[in-house]
C-alpha cells in the first residue's frame, strides 16, 4: 500500500474510533486515538500483522478494540496514557514557554500599538489624545498598575514627560511604522526603569507588586506543595511494590488467575509515571529559585549603580542614566516571566490529578490495608542502601563491558535505558519497576546501557541480555504506557511521542483567505525642488549665472582643425565557445599600417601623405 494511501487510511480509522467515542458520550482527543490504535496494533494479543494490508474485516476489528479500550472503566493504564497525553501535549522548555507566552502579550498589544503608529493627529485635541493612548501602552507594555487608576497614569505620565515631552509628537509622527514601534518599545522600557527607580526611593510605584518578595515567598510554598504530592505518590508506589512482590512469592502460579496482580502493575506504572512528572516539575522550581536569586542580585547593583549615578543631582546625560533604566526594566520582565513560569507548573501539578482517581477507587485504604499485614514496605532509599557495598567484577565476565560513576565524566553522563530502573527486574518479574543502582556497575551493551537493583539481577542479566531485552519489549507491547514511561520510542519505532502523533495526524485544512495591505507604507517624501531632467538643470545655472550679456566667440585655426574627439557607440562582443573533437591554432602576422603627412603643411601647398607597410613577413612572426 502506498504510503499516502496508508495515511489516509489511519486517519479515517481515527476519526471512525473518536466518533464512535462521542456517540457513546465520551470526547477522545485524536492525539489519544492515534496511539491507541498504535498501540493495539504493536499488541501481539491481537494478532495484528503490520507487515501486509488491513482487510476490512481487520479494520473493523481494530476499531471494536480501540474503543472498548478507550471507553473501559476503571483501567488505571488508560488513565495514565491520558497523564502522559496531557502532559506531552502542555509541558516544555522554559524557553519555549517564555516564546510562547511573549508572542501573546504581543498579539494582544498589536492594536493599541498600531492605533498608535497609524496616528494622523494634527489638532491640538487629536494629539492631546495620542500621548494618552501612548502612556496606557506604556502601561499594559510594562504590567506596572492599570490604565484605569488615575495615580498610575499620573505617574507614568510625568515620567514619560521626563524622557518625551508632549511637545516631540509631531517628530514621532514624521518617523516610518517600524521606527515608531522601536521608539514606543525604547521609551516603554526607560519609563518602567524610571518607576522603578523611583520605587526604590520612596518616590513613587503606585499600582507596582514587590515581586522578588512575592517571588520568595511563592517559590518555597509552591515547591513544598509539589513535594508533598511527590511524597504521598512514593508512599502508594512502596505499597504497590511491596504488595506485588509479596504476591509473586505466595501465589506465583495462580496470581494471575485473578486481575489483581495485573490491576496492580497498572497502579504501579500509574503512580510511578506521575513521580516522574513531579520529578520534572521540581526540578523547574528548583531552576526558577536559583534564576530569582541571580535577578534580585543583579537588581540590588543596578540600584546601586543608578544611585551612584543620579545622586542628588538636578539633571544627568542621557547617555548614562538610559542604559540603567533600560536594564531594570529587562529584569523586571525576567521577573514577570518566573512569576508566568511557576504559575504554569503549579497548573500542570493540579490537572494532574484527576488522572489519579481510578487506582485510589480500585485500592482504597481498606483494600490496601490487609494486602500489606506482614509486609515490610520498602521505599527506594532503602533498597538502594541495602546493596550500596555490592559491586561487579567485571573481569568475572567476559565480553561485556562495565563501567562506574567514579570512570563517567561530569559532561559526558550515558542515557540509562529504562529511565533508571532496574533492566533484569523489569524483563523477569513481569514488569516490575525497581529503581536500579549504578553503584553496582553499569554494563554497556549494544552501545546501551543498564542499571540494576541488586548483584545477582546484574549477573542474570550479563549472561542472557538479549532473553531480558525481549522480554522487557514483550511487556511494552502489553501495557503501552511503558513506551512513554521508560522512553522506549527508539525500540518501539511505529510508536512516537504524542507531540509528533499530533502533528502526524493533523488533518489537512483548506479555506479561503484574504488580506489587505496599507496604500502607502511609507510616509510620503516628495522634495519639490527636484529635477529628473539634466538639461532643465543646466538650463536653471546658466539662468542664475546671468549668461545672457555675455558672448561665446568660437575660432578655429589650421592647426586645431583636424583636433576634434570623436566618440561612437559598438555593441560588446559576444562570448561564444564551441566544443570540437580537436583545438588547433595558427599565428599569423598582424597588419600594421602608418600614415604619414595627414596633418597638413602650408596653405598655397598641397598635403602630401604617405601609406608605410609595417606588417611582418610570416616568418618573422
Amino acid at each position: 500500500m502506498a504510503y499516502t494511501q496508508a495515511e489516509c487510511v489511519i486517519k479515517n480509522i481515527i476519526r471512525e474510533i473518536a466518533q464512535e467515542c462521542a456517540d457513546r458520550g465520551h470526547s477522545i482527543s485524536e492525539t489519544l486515538v492515534a496511539f491507541m490504535v498504535k498501540a493495539v496494533v504493536l499488541d501481539p494479543r491481537y494478532e495484528f500483522n503490520v507487515d501486509r494490508t488491513l482487510t476490512k474485516t481487520d479494520v473493523r476489528k481494530l476499531i471494536t478494540i480501540c474503543v472498548d479500550r478507550l471507553l473501559e472503566p476503571q483501567r488505571p493504564s488508560l488513565d495514565t496514557i491520558k497523564m502522559q497525553v496531557y502532559f506531552d501535549m502542555n509541558y516544555t522548555s522554559r524557553a519555549e514557554f517564555l516564546t510562547e507566552h511573549r508572542s501573546v502579550l504581543e498579539s494582544r498589544l498589536a492594536p493599541a500599538c498600531r492605533e498608535i503608529t497609524d496616528s494622523r493627529a494634527r489638532t491640538r485635541d487629536e494629539l492631546e489624545c495620542l500621548y494618552r493612548k501612548i502612556v496606557s501602552y506604556m502601561l499594559l507594555h510594562s504590567g506596572l498598575g492599570s490604565p484605569t487608576e488615575i495615580s498610575v497614569v499620573r505617574e507614568a505620565t510625568a515620567a514619560l514627560q521626563s524622557v518625551f515631552p508632549q511637545s516631540e509628537l509631531g517628530t514621532f509622527l514624521a518617523l516610518t511604522k517600524k521606527d515608531k514601534e522601536r521608539q514606543l518599545n525604547e521609551l516603554s522600557m526607560i519609563v518602567t526603569g524610571i518607576r522603578l527607580f523611583n520605587k526604590n526611593c520612596k518616590k513613587g510605584g503606585d499600582g507596582v507588586d514587590d515581586l522578588p518578595a512575592i517571588l520568595n515567598e511563592a517559590v518555597p510554598a509552591t515547591k513544598q506543595n509539589v513535594e508533598s504530592e511527590l511524597q504521598a505518590t512514593q508512599r502508594l508506589i512502596y505499597h504497590y511494590t511491596a504488595i506485588i512482590e509479596r504476591l509473586e512469592k505466595s501465589r506465583k502460579q495462580c496470581y494471575e488467575e485473578d486481575g489483581l496482580h495485573d490491576k496492580l502493575k497498572e497502579a504501579l506504572y500509574n503512580v510511578r509515571q506521575h513521580e516522574v512528572f513531579l520529578r520534572i516539575i521540581v526540578t523547574e522550581i528548583v531552576t526558577c529559585a536559583k534564576q530569582i536569586e541571580m535577578l534580585q542580585n543583579q537588581l540590588n547593583k543596578r540600584m546601586l549603580d543608578l544611585n551612584a549615578v543620579v545622586k542628588s543631582k538636578s539633571a544627568v546625560p542621557t547617555a548614562q542614566v538610559y542604559p540603567h533604566f533600560i536594564a531594570l526594566s529587562n529584569l523586571w520582565t525576567s521577573f514577570q516571566d518566573e512569576m508566568v513560569l511557576l504559575s504554569v507548573f503549579s497548573n500542570l501539578v493540579t490537572n494532574l490529578d484527576p488522572y489519579l482517581g481510578t487506582h485510589s477507587q480500585l485500592f482504597p485504604d481498606g483494600v490496601i490495608g490487609p494486602l500489606l499485614e506482614g509486609v515490610v514496605v520498602q521505599t527506594d532509599e532503602q533498597r538502594l542502601s541495602e546493596v550500596s557495598e555490592q559491586r561487579i567484577i567485571p573481569s568475572d565476565f567476559k565480553n561485556r563491558e562495565w563501567i562506574f560513576p567514579e570512570d563517567i565524566l561530569t559532561y559526558r553522563q550515558p542515557t540509562i535505558q529504562y529511565r533508571g530502573f532496574c533492566a533484569y527486574a523489569f524483563g523477569a518479574r513481569y514488569g516490575l519497576l525497581l529503581r536500579g543502582n549504578p553503584n553496582i556497575g553499569i554494563l554497556k551493551y549494544q552501545e546501551k546501557y543498564y542499571i540494576f537493583s541488586s548483584k545477582e539481577a546484574a549477573s542474570a542479566f550479563a549472561q542472557k541480555p538479549d532473553c531480558y531485552i525481549s522480554m522487557a519489549a514483550d511487556q511494552a507491547k502489553h501495557s503501552a504506557e511503558l513506551i512513554q514511561l521508560l522512553e522506549l520510542h527508539q525500540q518501539f519505532s511505529t510508536i512516537t511521542t504524542y507531540t509528533q502523533a499530533a502533528s502526524c495526524m493533523k488533518p489537512i485544512i483548506k479555506y479561503d483567505s484574504c488580506m489587505q495591505t496599507d496604500t502607502h507604507i511609507l510616509e510620503p517624501n516628495i522634495v519639490k525642488s527636484y529635477e529628473w531632467n539634466e538639461w532643465e538643470l543646466r538650463r536653471k545655472a546658466i539662468k542664475l549665472a546671468n549668461l545672457q550679456q555675455k558672448v561665446t566667440r568660437y575660432i578655429q585655426t589650421n592647426l586645431s582643425h583636424m583636433r576634434r574627439d570623436n566618440t561612437s557607440q559598438v555593441y560588446l562582443p559576444k562570448d561564444k565557445a564551441t566544443q570540437t573533437k580537436r583545438d588547433n591554432s595558427s599565428n599569423v602576422p598582424k597588419p600594421q599600417v602608418f600614415y604619414a603627412g595627414l596633418r597638413g603643411g602650408k596653405t598655397t601647398e598641397p598635403t602630401h601623405m604617405i601609406k608605410y607597410n609595417l606588417t611582418r613577413a610570416i616568418d618573422e612572426t
